[in-house]
């Protein structure tokens, strides 16, 4: 495909952000190109399970057949020891009953491609070297092509989508608040015959070598194709951060539940592979004069649970929506409101969840947190309300009730 010289916007990075910005702004009439450096179809290392948040952004994508076509979720259960406990999705007005899990190669390829349909250009195997900046304002950037010659690109806005540890991002001036906490994972996939099960699994009493309970846990997301996708999180919160390997402990979960689930742990589908994830809208600033970032290069997401997907296409349609009114008005100052509606609609959450962070950082209350999780179901059924951030607007129940009253204590932190 040929690249465009000028476009009203500039997308760096074709994943879940970025082809969710490109749709809504190609939706609009707009001309758009996302740039990509990598390839579809790409592994990741987190995602392949979708909350009922993230299956309604892509319905409001007009994926719904993507949707239907996808093994579904109905239920969580979270263990720890010989205790277990099963919830099923909560029920909210307007989000589905289920999950759904799908290889992120699959879905990131289908997003993008949904992009262009409406219009967008898109653009893999090229990198966005740096930004173009005449008098201090961003208007493009340089584009690197698989032949190893450049093209600059110029554009009215530009939105950065390439991901956490974004260079792009920081080319620009991004930087993360290194004192908020942030996520490794580590992933794999096994074949089981128990694959075709509709329910994920949570086991929150990750150990470290010691036996010392871990702010994390491993998680099995059943494809529903004769394999299992079985990972491993860990927050830095955790004295011992540093010194832990999630490879490590993702080995030890596999050997734990080999039995239960029927699965070899010498015999893992191809390599585990890892990340680390900025969490909590921890990168910032989040829009410049000419520019504004999202997803996981804005650190959009969800420090009770690692979730990013459903954040990355909020934030983008958020962007996408900020960046259509700048062009119809033709006033960039439009911009300025996107930090805005990042923070009305996530900042006391996330600040709620990184206080939980570092509260569940300690052992002891790990501990017992695992095992009150393990063995209530009305508190389980709560807390995942509360951490799959889908408490209802049209009803104050347990979990309601708790956040808020978790909410107004936590204006009293500055900068948790």
């Amino acid at each position: 495909m040929t690249i465009p010289d000028s476009v009203d916007v500039l997308i760096i990075g074709a994943g879940p952000a970025g082809s969710s910005a490109g749709y809504w702004l190609a939706r609009e009439g707009h001309s758009v190109l996302i740039v990509d450096r990598a390839q579809f179809p790409r592994e990741k290392a987190c995602g392949d399970g979708l909350t009922p948040r993230a299956m309604h952004q892509l319905s409001e994508m007009g994926l719904r057949e993507l949707v239907a076509e996808m093994h579904g979720t109905s239920a969580l259960r979270v263990s720890a020891g010989d205790r277990s406990v099963e919830v099923p999705w909560p029920s909210h007005p307007t989000f589905p009953a289920n999950g759904g899990v799908i290889r992120r190669c699959v879905l990131d390829a289908a997003v993008a491609a949904n992009a262009f349909t409406a219009g967008a250009h898109v653009i893999v195997g090229h990198e966005a070297l740096s930004p173009l900046v005449e008098r201090g304002f961003c208007r493009g950037a340089v584009i690197s092509t698989p032949a190893g010659t450049e093209h600059t690109v110029r554009a009215k806005y530009l939105i950065v989508a390439d991901g956490a540890n974004s260079g792009f991002g920081r080319s620009l001036g991004t930087f993360r608040f290194r004192e908020w906490p942030f996520a490794e994972a580590t992933r794999g996939y096994w074949h089981s015959p128990r694959s075709g099960e509709q329910i994920i699994e949570s086991a929150v009493d990750i150990t470290d070598r010691d036996g010392n309970a871990l702010p994390g846990y491993g998680w099995v997301f059943p494809m529903g194709d004769g394999t299992l996708n079985i990972g491993v999180g860990l927050v830095s919160t955790c004295r011992d951060f540093t010194s832990i390997t999630t490879a490590h402990l993702l080995e030890a979960f596999v050997e734990r539940i080999a039995q239960r689930w029927s699965i070899d742990p010498a015999a893992p589908i191809g390599k585990p592979i890892s990340a680390r994830i900025p969490m909590g809208g921890s990168v910032g600033p989040t829009a410049g004069p000419t520019y504004l970032v999202v997803g996981d290069a804005a650190a959009s997401v969800n420090p009770f649970n690692g979730a990013g997907i459903e954040y990355a296409y909020e934030s983008g349609r958020m962007a996408a929506d900020v960046v259509h009114e700048a062009l119809a008005t033709n006033s960039p100052a439009a911009l300025q409101r996107y930090p805005r509606l990042l923070h009305d609609a996530y900042g006391d959450y996330f600040k709620v969840a990184r206080l939980f962070d570092r509260v569940i950082g300690r052992p002891r209350v790990m501990r017992q947190f695992a095992r009150a999780g393990a063995s209530n179901r009305v508190l389980m059924d709560s807390a995942l309300r509360v951490t799959a951030n889908m408490m209802r607007p049209d009803h104050v129940g347990p979990a309601e009730t708790a956040y808020r009253i978790a909410a107004r204590l936590i204006k009293l932190a500055p900068n948790a």
